[in-house]
């Protein structure tokens, strides 16, 4: 950075005073960003959050309400909770962090104290679903790492509700990478509503300023024999499997080198066939399975180590010992070829000639280059575990990873993560070994090397980790390849995908405009919100760009004096009863029509529970159910299954839907089971009386009504249909353990006798039909109660176990 005599800082009645630096890059970003809903990408290292924290500060400022952050990882919603309470003059408990962390009942009472809020979106997805938060007064919401908006991913739902519920918004998604291709770069806008996009890059004039060169060099690595003899065991048995994909019809290919992209057609060609009733098609999914454990295997012994791959064969082997085994795991372990790949790794005692250049590049840059930190990528936790262990003997080493594994190896708490980043930025030790946790928007200190342990196939990961230098000096990128394995592919897919996104982004700089009108006309996901800042109908963006009681980022022209409580804004009092006007709308609105329904924590892996709370006058509520999964009025309860589910219940002997039924019967009035899905009669080898047979039981022995839907949204739009009319029509509340009212007294009998050993209301009635009374039920003895239709051993032992035990 250019060296100064005197550095000038921005001026805010929100702003800790002498903080932020001020950079006219970073305001004229800000000022794009208060006026609509902007995406800001700007290089990684060079201030997004700050550019939001300037937003914010001029939001609750001026409109007040409170102000909502979302980040993708704990770590880096820690870290901006840090900067938020360093940079603001806003008590430290009025911003509050979210994660999994704090119970939901907590979450719940935090939200309504604070003015901001700082949170993974997985957390404030659940907490909206139940209904627990309202976005209704945030009047900023920030998407940090926002590239990540598509698809299922919770951005996206979050913006539909944002949109929808608040009352005066404003987004600002930020990126250093929103996207591969201009295509991908509009998806992200189109589905967290952003209108606007504002681009810097390091050419521009106010930018370069502060950023220096970031040399990217690549050292090839040549494999020993040894290493490459494993391979090839490896790549033998991939071929056989290839072969017997080919014999079923589903693939030409079987070279060893097949691509992903293969791979996934012929997954697909087998579902076809098993969709179809074709029994080859299950074995041909499990040869298919075993294709992928082997390319990961190749995958690990290729580009990351040996230690690696034999941490990799150690768990294939404890999952096949393991009850419930596949059979491809068991196939596997078995195959010889196999055995003799993991007896030669585990009898390879030299270095993998990456970690011999990771130490060499380390001495390189920390001893004879006299630097100070060095940062090693890798996309395996196991070989960041080597790495730890190999490079602590030279250097001062500690590894960074994720908090979760579900292969079995340690991860590290959020405090750990925490103190670990502290102590790199403290400079208490020179080496971080770090898979992926790392990339995103960490704020790791600049450093004097980034090594890839392995070439990035995606442009925006690539672009993340290269991030990580050439702050404050010029900064050194070394990627390691190996030599005729994936990470050369690898190595040129990155390259050609981070070339096609910087002149992407060039493109988008210089044709804004153009993109903003394409923009403007496809929101039609998000539904018509209004994109000004200042909210409510009326103009278009463009026109209510100069929103009353705002006053203007100024362009802030290097003539002007530094003094930024002007040009920043803050100090206008033409719209001081702004706040109040939020409030007293929010408080106004009415509610009286709205209709609940309860769903169980389990359905958040479908899109029910949050497709119906988008919707008007539907509040959805989450609780852990004792029953059913969706709860409608004091009277109904539905158990939703889709076919396949449903279906095995008759074929793999689970008959837990009948308990689940049972259980539903006996505390709602009117008990629904929903079959969700289509193929009722084809998808298995099931003959139709039996599945006529299942439903039938369900309706006449358990009183169910058994309702038919095409799939997730169907389903959600039968739920709003029966609520509505539970509750807007018949006037009925919702009461999630309700229980029958008015029982006669047959139902009364059969509910005391069904309830023994929950024998269900079948055998209950049988029972009933033949001792004729409740008592005689209880005083009958085992052979008298093996004397009735359908009661055998298990149950009459039952019965008389809890009858005749002491309590």
């Amino acid at each position: 950075m250019a060296a100064s005599d005197e550095v000038a800082y921005v001026d805010h009645p929100l702003l800790a005073p002498s903080f932020i630096e001020r950079r006219l890059y970073q305001i004229q970003l800000a000022g794009a960003a208060r006026e609509s809903h902007t995406l800001v990408c700007l290089p990684t290292g060079l201030g997004k959050t700050t550019v939001s924290l300037l937003v914010t500060a001029e939001r609750l400022s001026e409109v007040g309400g409170k102000s909502l952050l979302l980040a993708p990882t704990k770590p880096l919603v820690q870290q901006h909770a840090d900067f938020y309470r360093e940079a603001l003059s806003i008590p430290d408990d009025d911003i509050v962090v979210f994660t999994g962390d704090v119970r939901p009942d907590d979450r719940a009472a935090l939200w309504d104290d604070a003015q901001i809020v700082i949170a993974t979106p997985q957390v404030v997805e659940n907490d909206l679903v139940g209904g627990r938060v309202s976005l209704e007064r945030v009047t900023h919401l920030t998407f940090d790492e926002c590239h990540r908006g598509t698809g299922d991913y919770a951005y996206v739902y979050i913006a539909e509700r944002y949109h929808q519920d608040a009352e005066n918004p404003l987004v600002t998604g930020m990126s250093a990478s929103p996207g591969g291709d201009k295509e991908d770069i509009l998806t992200v806008c189109e589905n967290l509503g952003l209108v606007d996009v504002t681009v810097m890059t390091e050419d521009d004039a106010d930018v370069a300023e502060y950023t220096y060169d970031t040399e990217v060099e690549w050292e090839r690595i040549s494999l020993p024999d040894e290493i490459l003899t494993i391979r090839d065991a490896l790549n033998e048995v991939i071929k056989d499997r290839l072969s017997k994909l080919k014999s079923l019809g589903v693939t030409r290919a079987t070279s060893p080198d097949i691509s992903q992209k293969q791979l996934n057609g012929i997954r697909a060609e087998l579902q076809k066939m098993i969709n179809a009733d074709d029994g080859d098609g299950y074995k041909g999914m499990s040869v298919h399975a075993e294709v992928m454990k082997l390319r990961r295997a190749v995958e690990l012994v290729e580009t990351q180590s040996v230690e690696s791959v034999r941490r990799y064969f150690e768990r294939q082997r404890n999952a096949a010992r393991s009850s419930g085994a596949s059979k491809a795991s068991q196939r596997l372990i078995a195959e010889p070829k196999v055995r003799e790949a993991m007896r030669l790794a585990e009898s390879f005692d030299e270095l993998h000639p990456k970690f011999s250049k990771t130490r060499i590049l380390l001495a390189e840059t920390l001893g004879l280059g006299g630097g100070e930190r060095v940062i090693v990528f890798t996309e395996s936790r196991d070989t960041a575990e080597a790495l730890t262990d190999f490079l602590s003997e030279s250097f001062d080493t500690r590894r960074f990873v994720g908090q979760g594994d579900k292969e079995g190896s340690d991860g590290m708490t959020q405090k750990q993560q925490q103190e670990t980043l502290d102590a790199f930025r403290a400079g208490e030790f020179e080496v971080l070994v770090s898979t992926s946790v790392a990339e995103e928007g960490l704020d790791v200190p600049e450093v004097d090397l980034v090594l890839f342990y392995e070439p990035v196939p995606t442009a925006i990961r690539s672009i993340q980790r290269k991030g990580r230098t050439g702050r404050q000096t010029e900064g050194r990128v070394v990627v390691l390849m190996a030599e005729d394995t994936r990470d050369e592919a690898y190595f040129w897919i990155s390259r050609r995908k981070e070339s096609q996104m910087e002149d992407e982004l060039k493109k988008l700089k210089g044709v804004a405009d153009e993109v903003e009108d394409e923009l403007d006309d496809s929101q039609q996901r998000l539904g018509d919100f209004e994109v000004s800042a200042g909210g409510g109908g009326g103009p278009s963006a463009r026109e209510k760009r100069m929103q009353p009681g705002l006053t203007d980022f100024s362009e802030a022209k290097e003539t002007e004096p530094a003094s930024d409580a002007d040009d920043f804004g803050g100090t206008d009092d033409t719209d001081t009863d702004s706040e109040d006007a939020v409030v007293a709308t929010a408080d106004s609105s009415d509610k009286e029509d709205t209709v609940e329904i309860v769903a169980d924590q389990r359905e958040l892996d479908s899109t029910i529970a949050r497709d119906l709370s988008t919707r008007e006058g539907i509040r959805t509520r989450l609780e852990t159910l004792a029953v059913g999964d969706y709860v409608l009025s004091d009277r109904v309860a539905v158990e939703r299954k889709s076919v396949s589910d449903f279906l095995d219940t008759l074929t793999g002997g689970d008959r837990s839907l009948f308990e689940q039924v049972a259980d539903m019967s006996r505390h709602y009035s009117r008990p629904i089971v929903v079959i969700e899905g289509d193929r009722l009669y084809e998808e298995r080898n099931v003959h139709p009386n039996a599945i006529r047979g299942a439903i039938s039981s369900l309706a006449v022995d358990f009183g169910v009504s058994v309702l038919r839907t095409v799939d997730e949204k169907d389903t959600a739009d039968l739920l709003e249909v029966i609520a509505t009319r539970e509750q807007a029509s018949a006037d009925r509340a919702v009461r999630v353990h309700g229980e029958k009212s008015a029982k006669t007294l047959d139902e009364q009998q059969e509910y005391v006798v069904s309830s023994i050993a929950d024998i269900g209301p079948v055998s209950a009635r049988a029972l009933l039909e033949h001792f004729g009374s409740v008592e005689a039920v209880m005083i009958a003895s085992k052979d008298e109660l093996l004397d009735v239709h359908g009661v055998g051993e298990v149950t009459a032992d039952r019965i008389r176990e809890v009858v005749g035990s002491e309590y």
